[in-house]
């Protein structure tokens, strides 16, 4: 595999790793340096037409990704100015849960119901709250980490809904084959969510089974039939209705509080149930389409349509969080403080990985990859996607770098190692240095335990590999 072909990557790598730059400077020298050797003739020969397909789909890709991002902020913001995730905490912790029912309910229930609703790691802003009053403070931080498991499925599938035009095949499909490779980082991060916390008797394992059993079929079964968009928030709404069902049987009322501050979810919830159904029974999708060289998107099926009505009704009901009083800042600058960095560093990756498919960088990485038996190929594609989605902090920029490489493989392996690449990434993203600070920020964390749970992160994320890459080869076994 020639090196000066993957060297923007390495390049992107030592950034990151050694020099400590930021995602976004990483991302624009692997675009600078591929674009100087593409120019070079170090890969196919740079030509017009490449050049402005790698552009188009670059524009295509990034329009899809801020669809949702942007109004996903927006609806974040204004759930904040409410108040709404402290509330449900507090509502949530007056249950008095049982220790095993209160560590799952936040790693297999809140955490991944809120992160799938609008991602950004907005989850951590009621878990850990929540989780800093019922534990030990150095095991809450690690629950709150571990609730951002389900990242293939969080911001509304977002990075699976962008993967898999990239890897050529339907959202549905990716989303479905990811549960599988997921599956066992489930399992493992409910197992530890257990253990570190004492909760180790019969009843506590028997809970464990069965709300996995729970969480799993209702990701596997609303992936495939309704795509990724709402599976996680599905599974994460399943697993806690089983869980506080108990507790409102013997206090009745005692969830209204709850219920109330988590009506903006549930709106959400059903702007996106009408969307789908609309969509399914009218067919408008086809009626507008926006075509790149090699994606379509279709954007009257975006998410990112449900969080603008969900945010617009949120602006309706209370007027005032639009005009914030002094010393706030306005829904326009927080919009642009929060949108402006994320979207340049996503379009960063985007527009490197494009370079690299339209001008034949990833030639060779696919040619190595289809040279390997599945068997071989799918730990390195396991290794490969947790290694983008750690560095980049995210699927997505997970996904931009190496699932293109993916999509140029033969269609028999393209299923199984797409859906380890999204896996890889999303759950190596969860464990990222990224997410780890926001966590600290968020429970105003020392120097000590920056380091030590930068260092928990990274141990966590090497085991989730390990287990996405079981979980290939438990696959092609059957």
């Amino acid at each position: 595999m020639p090196l000066p072909h993957l060297s923007p990557l390495l390049l992107v790598l030592l950034a990151l790793m050694v020099l400590r730059r930021p995602p976004l400077q990483a991302a624009l020298a692997g675009c600078s340096l591929a674009l100087l050797l593409w120019a070079c003739g170090a890969a196919q020969p740079m030509q017009a037409p490449a050049l402005a397909a790698a552009a188009l789909d670059t524009a295509v890709l990034l329009a899809i990704t801020a669809s949702v991002i942007v109004p996903g902020l927006v609806f974040v913001i204004l759930i904040e100015g409410l108040g709404i995730n402290q509330v449900l905490s507090q509502s949530l912790q007056s249950l008095a849960l049982p220790r095993p029912h209160q560590v799952l309910l936040v790693v297999l229930g809140l955490g991944p119901m809120l992160e799938s609703l609008t991602g950004f790691g907005v989850s951590m802003v009621a878990t850990i709250p929540l989780l800093l009053a019922l534990f030990e403070r150095q095991v809450a931080l690690r629950l709150a980490i571990l609730g951002m498991g389900i990242m293939p499925w969080g911001t509304l599938g977002l990075a699976t809904v962008v993967g898999a035009p990239l890897a050529g095949l339907p959202a549905e499909r990716l989303a479905t084959d990811t549960v599988f490779t997921s599956a066992p980082v489930f399992l493992a991060i409910a197992t530890l969510s257990l253990w570190w916390t004492k909760a180790r008797d019969a009843r506590a394992w028997l809970a464990l089974a069965l709300c996995c059993l729970l969480f799993l079929a209702v990701l596997a079964a609303l992936s495939r039939f309704t795509g990724p968009e709402m599976a996680g928030v599905g599974a994460g709404l399943a697993v806690m209705v089983v869980l506080l069902a108990p507790s409102w049987a013997r206090r009745p009322g005692s969830g209204g509080a709850g219920l109330r501050a988590a009506m903006p979810y549930l709106v959400l919830i059903g702007c996106v149930l009408l969307l789908k159904g609309g969509v399914l029974l009218t067919q408008a999708d086809g009626l507008w389409q926006v075509a790149g060289h090699a994606v379509v998107w279709k954007p009257l099926t975006s998410p990112g349509l449900a969080l603008a009505a969900a945010s617009m009704g949120i602006a309706w009901r209370h007027p005032g969080l639009l005009r914030p009083p002094a010393g706030r800042p306005a829904l326009g600058q927080a919009l642009r403080a929060r949108a402006t960095r994320p979207l340049l560093t996503i379009a960063g990756f985007l527009a490197l990985s494009q370079i690299m498919v339209k001008g034949g960088f990833l030639d060779a990485l696919t040619q190595a990859l289809s040279a390997l038996s599945l068997a071989a190929a799918g730990p390195v594609v396991a290794a490969l996607g947790a290694l983008s989605g750690y560095l980049t902090g995210s699927t997505l920029g997970g996904n931009a770098i190496f699932m293109p490489a993916i999509g140029l493989l033969p269609e028999t392996a393209r299923p199984l190692l797409a859906a380890l690449q999204n896996s890889g990434a999303g759950h190596a993203a969860m464990a990222s240095i990224p997410i780890a600070m926001v966590a600290l920020g968020l429970a105003r964390g020392t120097r000590e335990e920056e380091g030590a749970l930068v260092r928990f992160g990274f141990l966590l994320a090497c085991l989730n590999t390990l287990l996405v890459a079981l979980a290939g080869l438990v696959a092609l076994a059957l």
